[in-house]
């Protein structure tokens, strides 16, 4: 393609016409105008992926630069036409050739290439769509640099699936307490866990059976005899066999769910361990992920600072206080870190700053460094808990801290 360009471009120049970039498109209207320019434009236009992509990175690969030097040597004076103005660059200084991209040359080469199929002989379109949707395919691969382990979409999806699964799940387990409560209200105060409830009521079902049934596997002995005793004394209403199968279909769900949500979180955290490490030991794979979810990639959030590291999801809070001119947030997502939990209201402030700081420097690690260990995000959260205890500086240790006034002396 590059010789077809060069060649049609010497062509236009001789002849003038690039003045009028509005009717240039009449030029390339068959590809027998096309042809008529030059009869040997098709020695070179076989490239491999590796030469497109060289050109992407805006490189000369070799057999452009075989081809570059038979056109220095034929015409040296003649201007070649690039597409990419870096690449133009890079060939003029190489190969002493001047290049010009300009509006007019990006009119040419469109005229190029909507008669390609017509140019290029014994080529169906078919095989010609399969070609282009093969290289396209390629340069998308090159450019992504795809690489299973480092995949970091699969934890923004994942850290949305289990706040959709968590949203999910309450309100399931919400309409299960409330609909099996007017049957049996007391076994909601009595088992206050969400799943222990659901099994129960999913083995069960009627609250007459519960006198029969053992529940040894679900509730300890002693919750076990005072669900039993409830029972018999409820004062709950009266349902059918097709209410309590609806009620146990629901709590079927909620079970699945749940059982799902495990998974998923046990996915997500191998997968933060193996793509941020540092990060997950600092802040804990939940945060992690929701920093990078937010973000939008780990690259993403290796290129925000500190402050905004510390303050990322808090940002409604920020442009509200700035708005009213009050204190700005001190803490964003990386408030639910264990180590700013572990810490008093009164220095919750101090530690997410600090905390903050150490975690954009694992993020940075993480994102572009090639080690995969851990060591650096456990050293900086060893150095974080040491100093979660903040001593108060005495009256003496300030005055002692305090400088001298300096003085020029001439």
């Amino acid at each position: 393609f590059v010789a077809l360009y060069s060649t049609v471009w010497g062509f236009v120049l001789n002849e003038k016409k690039l003045q009028e970039i509005d009717s240039l498109w009449k030029e390339f209207e068959t590809p027998e105008k096309i042809i008529q320019m030059h009869t040997n434009l098709f020695h070179h236009f076989l490239f491999s992926c590796k030469a497109s992509t060289a050109l992407v990175e805006g490189k000369i690969s070799k057999n452009l630069k075989k081809i570059l030097k038979k056109i220095v040597a034929k015409d040296a004076h003649e201007q070649l036409a690039v597409a990419d103005a870096k690449l133009g660059g890079v060939i003029k200084d190489k190969l002493n050739l001047s290049c010009i991209h300009s509006p007019m040359v990006t009119e040419l080469m469109r005229g190029i290439r909507t008669q390609m199929e017509g140019l290029i002989s014994g080529l169906p379109a078919k095989e010609m769509a399969a070609m282009c949707l093969g290289l396209a395919h390629s340069l998308s691969r090159y450019k992504l640099k795809f690489s299973p382990d480092k995949v970091d979409t699969m934890i923004v999806q994942a850290i949305s699936l289990l706040d959709d699964l968590d949203k999910e799940l309450n309100n399931y387990i919400m309409r299960c307490r409330e609909w099996y409560g007017w049957h049996f209200p007391e076994l909601g105060k009595i088992i206050t866990d969400n799943l222990t409830y659901c099994k129960c009521v999913q083995k069960i079902g009627d609250r007459k059976n519960f006198s029969c049934s053992d529940l040894s596997e679900i509730i300890p002995e002693e919750i076990e005899e005072e669900v039993k005793a409830a029972a018999e004394i409820s004062m709950g209403t009266e349902v059918s066999e097709e209410d309590i199968s609806n009620i146990q279909h629901l709590c079927d769900q909620v079970i699945e769910i749940s059982d799902y949500r495990a998974q998923l979180y046990d996915y997500l955290k191998n997968r933060m361990m193996a793509i941020a490490p540092n990060l997950t030991v600092m802040v804990g794979e939940l945060v992690g992920a929701r920093l990078i979810a937010h973000a939008g990639s780990l690259l993403n959030l290796a290129k925000h600072p500190a402050s905004t590291v510390q303050i990322l999801g808090a940002e409604k809070a920020l442009f509200r206080a700035l708005k009213t001119k009050h204190d700005t947030p001190k803490f964003g997502l990386i408030y639910h870190a264990s180590l700013v939990g572990q810490t008093t209201a009164k220095n919750k402030g101090k530690i997410s700053r600090m905390l903050a700081a150490k975690t954009a420097l694992t993020i940075r690690y993480d994102a572009l460094g090639e080690s995969t260990s851990a060591e650096m995000g456990a050293e900086n959260r060893l150095k974080s808990r040491s100093k979660t205890k903040i001593r108060r500086i005495s009256g003496t240790g300030k005055a002692m801290a305090r400088a001298d006034k300096y003085q020029h002396k001439r």
